[in-house]
């Protein structure tokens, strides 16, 4: 009867969303959540026109709404979902004074673009920057992939995390609530969690973290619980 939170294969009878923007469903679509792939909806989005997605064999349960702008559902709730894939690999590149070195980071794109890899996210730091592949993509060249960033790049280190999980957790009120990193961080660390990647976009629409293929199922529980179960 229309969008749940999370995966029903993962949470036992998550809650369903009411409400929904094109830019949320973007980020929960991209990250896993194929009940419906955005693009089926782009011309619908285009013309500014609503979609109601509903259940045949339910057609008084009213669904979920999809609109071009967020709209606050009127329950408190402060996330609208969590999606995530298992099975990417990470490869962080150090190298000292790297933020003063110019084209770094393209160079990195470029060696990407010449193997005809997609990168799924590049979070930095001043010396450090992490390249995160789907295993998909990668296929067998990780090995050549990692010779040419020293060729190229030469890093004064390379660190190479295989079998991760990412998982986002998408908002549109995040942003206006102080502590949902923490409560999120916290949750996770209960749970025992390691979290090996934290992405967070400036649209603070939602936040991404990265944790290992067999901790997935575990963390996508404790971040439900924490938002949903505790509201």
């Amino acid at each position: 009867s229309g969008f749940l939170v999370a995966d029903p294969r993962i949470v036992k009878n998550p809650k369903k969303i009411t409400t929904i923007s094109y830019k949320e469903l973007r980020e929960l679509s991209y990250m896993g959540a194929s009940v419906l792939h955005e693009d089926a909806i782009y011309p619908a989005r285009m013309a500014n026109v609503p979609i109601n997605i509903r259940n045949t064999n339910d057609p008084k349960d009213p669904g979920t709404l999809i609109t071009a702008e967020s709209h606050d559902p009127g329950d408190g709730s402060i996330i609208t979902g969590i999606a995530g894939n298992k099975d990417f690999t990470v490869v962080a590149l150090y190298k000292n004074m790297m933020s003063s070195e110019r084209g770094f980071v393209r160079r990195i794109l470029g060696i990407l673009d010449d193997y005809d890899i997609n990168f799924e996210h590049l979070p930095s730091s001043i010396d450090t920057v992490s390249v995160v592949m789907s295993n998909k993509a990668l296929g067998d060249r990780l090995d050549e992939v990692l010779d040419a960033f020293r060729q190229r790049l030469q890093p004064d280190s390379i660190d190479v995390f295989e079998n991760m999980a990412l998982i986002a957790t998408v908002g549109r009120r995040m942003s206006y609530r102080p502590g949902v990193s923490a409560r999120l961080f916290n949750a996770l660390g209960e749970a025992e969690v390691n979290i090996r990647m934290i992405e967070q976009g400036s649209s603070e629409m939602n936040i991404i973290v990265g944790v290992e293929n067999k901790d997935f199922e575990k963390a996508i529980k404790a971040i439900y619980s924490a938002f949903i179960e505790e509201e």
